[in-house]
């Protein structure tokens, strides 16, 4: 077996073993020679759709997917990877939100974990989880979604400084059905068939649910005090959400948002104070119910309709959170989609 990337981490440093210009020289190191076995072909030259599903994806507004483009565009088009991160303790789990996304059409092959089979993460640390989306882009094209509640909020933030190079200059690429560390930290782009590092690659939708200050400071977990709420340029588009006094995160009211540090695009949704942050994951019954899930297929930020009164078998629990992230999720698919479809047939991505 290839000796494993070491890499200098905070507190902890090593040597990095970078991967030889795959394009450059073809060196016979162990770092190039794996980079060289499992690259894949570059996107651009992949199968293109057929003009007909081209057409409807091109149509698309990505700004309002309705429940007939899911069927007819999207769910015939390939779906971003989606890592839906746990929180601690282990029944914290998001294993339920997978449920609901499934339930309202997200791919579920796409979600669940080539592992253990389950449609949720727990016990990633943020350095393997920069290395497995590294790994998820090379071979897939699109960069995978990081979705995680309490704990995996945290760790999804923190990969996000992983990936903007704040604890090593370089990050081991991951294949995520072993867990194992390759000899590489160096990815070869799927859409240039160019060598780059794993560090810098951005993440284009990720968000944190439920994730407060207080268990960081509890589980000494302290260099994330700082950083928890501030979002680096390594993510595109983020969402915090956040229930107001809620006594497990330590959040007093929501007075504590979200903010970029510079070109991020970040959101901050407050949910209903009656949301349980234990609970909240759990939305597979308004998936099943016509009446949740009609009023979760029109949401869209900023022209909300009222939430459906309570009636008799109608539970409206957990309604905004889900409606929220399931509309996000569907936004960056539909863009996914369209930059697929684009690149394949030999056009820039925009």
């Amino acid at each position: 077996m290839a000796p494993v990337a070491r890499v200098a981490r905070s507190g902890n440093p090593g040597y990095a073993i970078v991967a030889c210009a795959l394009l450059v020289t073809g060196c016979a190191t162990p770092s190039a020679t794996r980079v060289a076995a499992e690259q894949v072909a570059p996107v651009a030259k992949s199968a293109p759709p057929d003009a007909a599903l081209a057409a409807r994806l091109g149509a698309l507004d990505c700004a309002r997917v309705s429940d007939a483009d899911l069927r007819d565009s999207l769910q015939r088009a390939p779906a971003p990877r989606l890592m839906l991160l746990d929180g601690r303790p282990a029944f914290v789990t998001m294993q339920a939100f997978g449920e609901f996304l499934v339930a309202m059409g997200y791919p579920e092959q796409r979600i669940r974990s080539p592992r253990d089979d389950s449609l949720s993460y727990g016990g990633f640390e943020s350095d393997e989880l920069a290395g497995t989306l590294a790994w998820y882009y090379e071979r897939e094209g699109m960069m995978p979604v990081v979705i995680g509640h309490s704990r995996g909020g945290m760790i999804a933030v923190r990969t996000l400084y992983e990936l903007d190079g704040a604890y090593a200059s370089a990050i081991a690429v991951r294949d995520p059905a072993t867990g194992e560390a390759l000899a590489r930290t160096t990815i070869v782009d799927p859409y240039t068939g160019r060598e780059r590092p794993v560090v810098g690659l951005k993440v284009d939708y990720s968000s944190a649910i439920a994730t407060g200050k207080l268990p960081r400071l509890l589980l000494g977990q302290w260099d994330m005090l700082s950083k928890l709420r501030r979002i680096p340029d390594t993510a595109v588009d983020f969402t915090g959400y956040t229930i107001p006094f809620d006594l497990i995160a330590g959040d007093v009211g929501g007075s504590d948002p979200y903010v970029a540090i510079g070109s991020a695009h970040v959101r901050n949704v407050l949910l209903p104070a009656s949301a349980s942050h234990i609970m909240l994951p759990k939305t597979v019954h308004l998936a099943t119910n016509p009446v949740t899930r009609a009023w979760i297929d029109a949401y869209a930020p900023g022209n909300v309709a009222p939430v459906p009164p309570v009636a008799e078998g109608v539970d409206t629990t957990n309604i905004v959170h889900a409606a929220d992230v399931w509309y996000g999720l569907k936004r960056n698919w539909c863009r996914e989609a369209k930059g697929w479809a684009r690149a394949s047939r030999g056009e820039a991505r925009e």
